[in-house]
């Protein structure tokens, strides 16, 4: 399958590892490039890969279809499966009946783990990607405009200007993605439609304090930004679990958020670090992420404005500085009821084409993770399917779909 020859693609040695502008991911791309053409597609590149079919309507709107390009199940899926549904048509003289322009595109990034910025080709593409963004670095300082400049790629304001698409344009955005959870698995289904998908916030909390020798420093002058970063966590876990012991009713926070919190908050630190890192010695500075998502906007950044107040108190009473950088925020998003309809429909008549009969409805759910079709929403409306994955697991090598899902 081309999944399998595309998961070959990896920077890691017996794992699948592709970061953006990575020597594999580049590679993938070209990859992905070749069967869009093979499939009957024209093909254009700048970080993004492109291929676009006329539809009869050389006045409708487009739509969009695809994924990107990081990882084989996660993201490549959504990309193979519609190249394949369009060489399926190409191959029996179809692929000139479509009524409206349909352009796939394979997203250079979204995962954001070598820039911590994520939507990077999708946002771009949406018109959300500021100028600044091309400055943010990697741990190794090097920025996305360095990492597209050494794989021949120049990139200014115009440039970017230049790849957002007009809203008025696109006719909406519809993904294919691995359910990344169990639901799909637990109750049977191959497929999944989903209904939305939860905001995000990421934060990067730095804590700095008075670094020393671990055995000559009395505990009482100790000024740890590490015991303080883990109070902090611990913090973290309660008010992520128990939302409604700290937050009020107020402007901020309503009954209808708390209940939503109750349901869909999820928090996770990622990555913890200290400096200058050694057995013997009081950490100068610690630093740490947190993954916030919820459903309810309203909700999130209440949460996020809890948590940065119960932060500074704790530094205060530690006597440690504290610094809280927020490197990104997506707001949850809602597929469109006709779209997701249509979709639903879609699966339905599938499954029941494939088995011969169907006893309950197509599963409708919502996506904790986040995907490309956030940054496209800012376009027009969007859909997504989902489709079951083994044991819920995602960004693993286990991670496995079935051929006969796919």
């Amino acid at each position: 399958m081309r999944e399998t020859e595309e998961g070959l693609v990896s920077d890691g040695d017996g794992y699948l590892e592709r970061i953006f502008m990575s020597p594999a991911a580049v590679r993938a791309g070209n990859l992905i490039r070749e069967w869009m053409e093979d499939a009957g597609l024209w093909v254009d590149c700048l970080g993004n890969v492109h291929g676009r079919v006329e539809g009869t309507n050389a006045s409708a709107e487009v739509l969009i279809l695809g994924s990107h390009l990081v990882l084989i199940l996660d993201g490549s899926l959504g990309i193979i499966s519609v190249v394949s549904a369009l060489k399926v048509l190409s191959i029996d003289g179809k692929l000139g009946d479509l009524k409206r322009l349909v352009e796939v595109i394979a997203f250079s990034d979204e995962e954001g783990e070598r820039f911590q910025s994520t939507f990077i080709g999708s946002a771009a593409i949406a018109g959300i990607l500021p100028v600044s963004a091309l400055q943010i670095t990697d741990k190794s300082g090097v920025t996305i405009q360095d990492a597209l400049k050494k794989n021949s790629i120049e990139v200014t304001e115009e440039h970017l200007q230049q790849l957002r698409y007009d809203p008025k344009s696109v006719w909406g955005y519809v993904e294919i993605h691995i359910e990344q959870g169990s639901v799909l698995e637990w109750v049977g289904f191959p497929l999944g439609v989903v209904k939305g998908i939860a905001g995000q916030t990421r934060l990067k909390v730095t804590m700095r304090g008075s670094q020393g020798h671990a055995g000559t420093v009395p505990m009482s002058m100790h000024h740890d930004p590490m015991a303080a970063a883990a109070e902090a966590i611990v913090l973290l876990e309660s008010l992520c679990k128990h939302p409604q012991d700290f937050l009020s009713f107020d402007g901020q926070c309503k009954s209808y958020s708390l209940e939503s919190l109750s349901t869909s908050l999820v928090c996770t630190i990622g990555e913890i670090s200290t400096w200058p890192s050694a057995s013997n010695v009081i950490p100068g500075q610690g630093t740490f992420t947190v993954d916030l998502r919820a459903i309810d906007d309203i909700g999130r950044e209440a949460v996020v404005c809890e948590l940065s107040n119960r932060l500074y108190q704790i530094c205060d009473r530690r006597t440690v500085l504290c610094t809280i950088d927020r490197k990104h925020d997506a707001n949850a998003v809602i597929c469109d009821s006709e779209l997701t309809w249509k979709l639903k429909s879609a699966a339905y008549l599938g499954l029941k084409r494939m088995t011969g009969s169907v006893q309950d409805e197509v599963p409708v759910l919502m996506s904790g993770a986040g995907h490309d079709a956030m940054a496209l929403s800012h376009l027009n409306k969007v859909g997504m399917l989902f489709v079951r994955c083994r044991g819920g697991i995602s960004h693993f090598p286990e991670e496995h779909v079935l051929d006969d899902d796919v």
